[in-house]
C-alpha cells in the first residue's frame, strides 16, 4: 500500500513537472529566444520616455554579415531565420548588406574550385549565393567580402592575401557578378591601422581587380584606427597606454589615402578603439582625409561593447548614440554597422540585442 501510494505521487509529481516545461511562453520578440518562463506580456502602450532629442544621429543603412568568424558564435541560422533578419533590417532602413569575408583560412562561405584545392573544407550551403538572392528579394545591394587567408595575421604580410584574391575575385564575379542585380560592390576585406606592412600596395591592387572585372562596381575598406580600446580580442585588456594622436593619425592615413584614391571609393573606420569624448576629433579628421583624397566617408558604427571584460555582448544604447551622432556632426556618407544579426537583430542570441533594436527604433521614430 506505502509502495503504491509512494508510485502515484511520483507519477503525479512527473506529469506535474511535463505541463510545466510544456507551458507556452512569451517572448518578447518574434523570433528570438524567450530566455525562460514569461508570466506576464508587455504591455505594447508603454513606451520609452526619452530626454535627449530624438533622430540627431546617422541613420545605419547597411551592416556586415558575419558568417565566418573567429571570435563570435555561430547562430546556427538556415534560410528561413537569415529571411527574417533581413526583414529585420529592412524595416529599420537597412539598405545594403557586405558579406565581411569570403572565407577566413580554411572555413569558405561558397563552393570555391580554387579555394578547394587550396584546402579548404566544403560548405554545407552557398551563403552567398543565399545573400544575394535575399538582397534581391528585399531589394537591397550586396557587397562581397574577399578571402582572408589567416596568414596576415600570423605573419604581418599582406602579400599572401593578393595572392589569393587574384584567383577569389575573378571566379566570384563569373559565377555570381552576372547572375544578380544585387551583387553591388565589394569589401577589401582586410583589417588594417597606420604602418601596416604592404597595406597600400596590398589594397591598391586588390582593389583595382575588383574594379576591373566589374566595371568599376564601387569598393570600401574598413581599418581600425589606433585608439587606446585597439587591443586584441583575446587580450584580456580593454585599453593600452599608448595609442595615436589625433596629429599622426590624420598624417599616416593621408599616406594612405594618398596611394589607394581611384581605385578604393569609401573608408568606414571602426569607432570603437576610441573614447567616446574623442569621437568629434577623429571624426572631423577623417571627413577631412576622405574629402581631400575624394573617398567617401562612412562610419562603422560598432554595435557590440568593447568596454567590457566579457567579448563580446551588444553595446548599451547611449554608446551607440552617441558616435551616431557625432557621425551626423561631422557630416559622414553613411553608418554601416558590425554587426546588425549578432548586436542588434531581435532574433540574436543575444537578448540584449532584440532591446537594442528597441531603442533605436524608439529614437528614430521607427514604427
Amino acid at each position: 500500500m506505502e509502495t503504491n501510494n509512494r508510485r502515484n505521487f511520483l507519477k503525479k509529481a512527473a506529469i506535474a513537472g511535463a505541463s510545466v516545461v510544456a507551458m507556452p511562453t512569451v517572448a518578447a520578440y518574434g523570433g528570438g529566444a524567450p530566455g525562460g518562463r514569461h508570466d506576464l506580456v508587455i504591455d505594447e502602450s508603454v513606451n520609452s520616455n526619452l530626454i535627449v532629442p530624438k533622430g540627431t544621429g546617422l541613420h545605419i543603412s547597411a551592416t556586415f554579415l558575419d558568417e565566418i568568424s573567429h571570435d563570435i558564435p555561430h547562430q546556427n541560422w538556415g534560410e528561413k531565420e537569415w529571411d527574417l533578419d533581413f526583414r529585420y533590417m529592412k524595416n529599420i532602413g537597412i539598405d545594403t548588406v557586405i558579406m565581411i569575408r569570403s572565407g577566413y583560412r580554411k572555413f569558405i562561405t561558397y563552393p570555391s574550385e580554387y579555394l578547394l584545392k587550396k584546402g579548404c573544407y566544403m560548405p554545407s550551403v552557398d551563403l552567398v549565393d543565399m545573400y544575394l538572392r535575399l538582397a534581391t528579394k528585399y531589394n537591397m545591394k550586396f557587397y562581397f567580402g574577399l578571402y582572408d587567408s589567416g596568414e596576415y595575421w600570423d605573419t604581418g604580410d599582406l602579400s599572401h592575401e593578393i595572392e589569393y584574391n587574384k584567383y577569389v575575385i575573378d571566379e566570384v564575379w563569373k559565377k555570381y557578378g552576372e547572375k544578380y542585380k544585387s551583387f553591388g560592390g565589394w569589401y577589401v576585406s582586410g583589417e588594417i591601422s597606420r604602418k601596416t606592412k604592404g597595406a597600400i600596395n596590398a589594397f591598391y591592387s586588390m582593389g583595382k581587380q575588383c574594379k576591373d572585372v566589374s566595371n568599376g562596381l564601387p569598393t570600401f575598406i574598413s581599418p581600425w584606427i589606433d585608439g587606446k580600446k585597439a587591443v586584441m580580442a583575446a587580450s584580456g585588456q580593454l585599453t593600452k597606454s599608448e595609442s595615436v594622436s589625433i596629429q599622426e593619425h590624420e598624417k599616416e592615413w593621408g599616406e594612405i589615402f594618398d596611394g589607394i584614391k581611384g581605385v578604393v571609393d569609401a573608408c568606414a573606420f571602426q569607432d570603437g578603439q576610441i573614447d567616446y569624448d574623442e569621437l568629434d576629433a577623429f571624426f572631423e579628421v577623417n571627413k577631412k582625409l576622405a574629402d581631400k583624397y575624394g573617398l567617401q566617408c562612412w562610419t562603422n558604427a560598432e554595435t557590440f561593447d568593447r568596454d567590457m571584460p566579457i567579448k563580446f555582448f551588444p553595446i548599451k544604447f547611449d554608446k551607440l548614440r552617441m558616435k551616431l551622432e557625432a557621425a551626423k556632426r561631422a557630416g559622414y556618407d553613411k553608418a554601416i554597422t558590425f554587426e546588425f544579426s549578432h548586436f542588434m537583430s531581435p532574433q540574436s542570441a543575444y537578448l540584449q540585442a532584440g532591446h537594442l533594436y528597441d531603442r533605436y527604433k524608439e529614437y528614430f521614430q521607427i514604427k
